[in-house]
């Protein structure tokens, strides 16, 4: 690929100006619309050192209204970034709706320098590419507009950028050692450019080689590609289709169900609960010590019926942990901020550095469940939340975390019970809500889709473990149980 790209391409300064001049007008008024459609745009800028990144993007941004894009330099990991999953730090930069990122560098430096450098094997380099595909995948799904540039130039046109930079003490500081040694090695690293390039190149996120000796051409091949891009995702949203917002459930389906199946007769008398919580809790305040110390985190996920028993054993949970160590994450509608952002972005936000916990109270799941069946999503969206789901949860994993997944399930009876109970009891009356009587008309419904949800999602790196809840005593041991085992057993592997 690399090896037939004609580094020769110049243009004629006459040339140069009057594309300029066009291209700085049509992208403004671009900019204008793209906001108006409320699409996110995210724009990758990688290449060899001293191909002109920098010039470029800042030639890119010239014509852009300030107000509506944000630049980021991706350097080395933060200590706080090295201690979440690889694409986390990504995941909270991507952009709002309306508005434009552009990256220096991005997720995929990281791994092309690693190639390199050999810290990195070819099968781990090919599991990232895999999880950056998922990233780009999920977010242009989302509808977000990606747009990926390497510049790229020859090896003697490189050393001599860095000859240059390196007689100036005003630029000087740009070139490293490894800047030099990646020159002097340059047919090795072009090949694990390659690899990237190839590993990377989709049709939802096609790379754009861009011929970056003559900076001038350069300029306007990117100004124009940028253009082109722009002016597709418009073109596509005026000839989108309306899109279906619907449950669909068919007739029959999910016949064989993992929750009719629970156990509901399952109980602890008052004192055998007493003496099990207190053993198991000792425990995990040992575990969660040495958690901490192996640098190991954990994400701990809570969904059920209203009433089902969550907060009680998110308590008992919380009661054995140091509150240094952990964050409680209750899961409510979107606010203005996260509804213009994909629907995973809030999530990542909160998931836990290496040695903490994160518990959250209802999840990512409401995608395939509350919207999904209330209509606030699209079958589309709905239908490929499974897979973003079990490729975001399989990060995780991959990081070292561990994943538990509790849904808390009770009968219909139980739950009408404890809303009658909480209706009329003043300390809890401000559980209940006429929002929960009336999810109590779709317990079908509902029903159907936690059972897709836990044939589809559950996995060996983040299972699904149901909660037999009728009774609390017996619900509050088991998860604590669950979790125990879970943290004893990841400790000694």
């Amino acid at each position: 690929m690399l090896e037939k790209i004609d580094l020769k391409k110049e243009i004629s300064d006459e040339e140069y100006k009057a594309k300029r001049d066009a291209l700085t007008l049509s992208l403004a008024e671009l900019q204008r619309e793209l906001r108006a459609k409320n699409v996110p745009v995210m724009i990758v800028f990688e290449g060899l050192g001293a191909a002109g990144k920098g010039v470029q993007i800042n030639h890119l941004i010239q014509p852009l209204d300030p107000r509506g894009f944000e630049v980021f330099t991706t350097a080395r990991e933060t200590e706080d970034e090295h201690m979440h999953p690889f694409l986390w730090r990504f995941w909270t930069k991507t952009p709002a709706k309306g508005r434009i990122a552009v990256y220096d560098n991005s997720w995929y430096r990281k791994t092309l320098l690693g190639r390199f450098d050999q810290d990195i094997s070819k099968k781990q380099a090919h599991n990232d590419y895999i999880e950056i595909n998922s990233f780009e995948k999920q977010l242009t799904d989302d509808g977000t507009l990606l747009i990926k540039f390497f510049l790229y130039i020859s090896k003697k046109e490189q050393a001599k950028r860095f000859k240059d930079q390196l007689s100036h003490k005003g630029t000087a500081w740009r070139v490293s050692d490894g800047d030099l040694h990646r020159n002097k090695n340059y047919d090795k690293f072009s090949k694990y450019v390659e690899e990237m390039l190839q590993q990377t190149d989709a049709e939802y996120a096609p790379w754009t080689i861009v011929e970056a000796e003559n900076e001038k051409y350069a300029t306007i091949k990117i100004l124009s590609t940028t253009e082109k891009y722009f002016k597709q995702k418009l073109a596509s949203i005026a000839a989108a289709v309306p899109v279906i917002k619907d449950g669909k459930f068919s007739e029959g389906s999910y016949q064989t169900s993992s929750l009719q199946k629970a156990d509901l007769t399952k109980s602890l008398t008052r004192e055998e609960y007493k003496k099990q919580v207190k053993k198991l809790q000792k425990r995990l305040t040992d575990l969660h010590g040495q958690l901490y110390a192996k640098r190991i985190p954990v994400v701990l996920a809570f969904e059920g019926w209203d009433a089902g028993g969550k907060g009680g054993a998110i308590k008992r949970l919380t009661e054995a942990l140091d509150p240094r160590g952990y964050t409680v994450n209750p899961t409510s509608a979107p606010n203005d901020i996260e509804r213009v952002h994909h629907y995973l972005w809030r999530f990542w936000n909160h998931m836990p550095k290496d040695g903490h916990i994160a518990i959250f109270d209802r999840t990512w799941y409401g995608r395939v469940m509350v919207e999904r069946i209330e209509g606030f999503c699209s079958v589309e969206e709905w239908e490929r939340a499974y897979k973003e789901i079990n490729d975001m949860e399989s990060q995780l994993a991959s990081h070292g975390a561990v994943v538990i997944k509790f849904w808390m399930q009770i009968d219909k009876d139980e739950q009408e019970r404890r809303f009658t109970d909480r209706q009329n009891t003043p300390e809890k009356a401000w559980k209940i809500t006429d929002e929960d009587w009336r999810n109590r008309e779709k317990w079908d419904l509902y029903e159907q889709a936690v059972d897709e949800m836990l044939i589809r999602t559950s996995t060996t790196y983040a299972p699904w473990v149901i909660v037999e809840g009728n009774d609390k005593y017996y619900a509050r041991v088991k998860v604590l149980e669950t979790v125990v085992n879970a943290l004893e057993k990841r400790l000694k592997s």
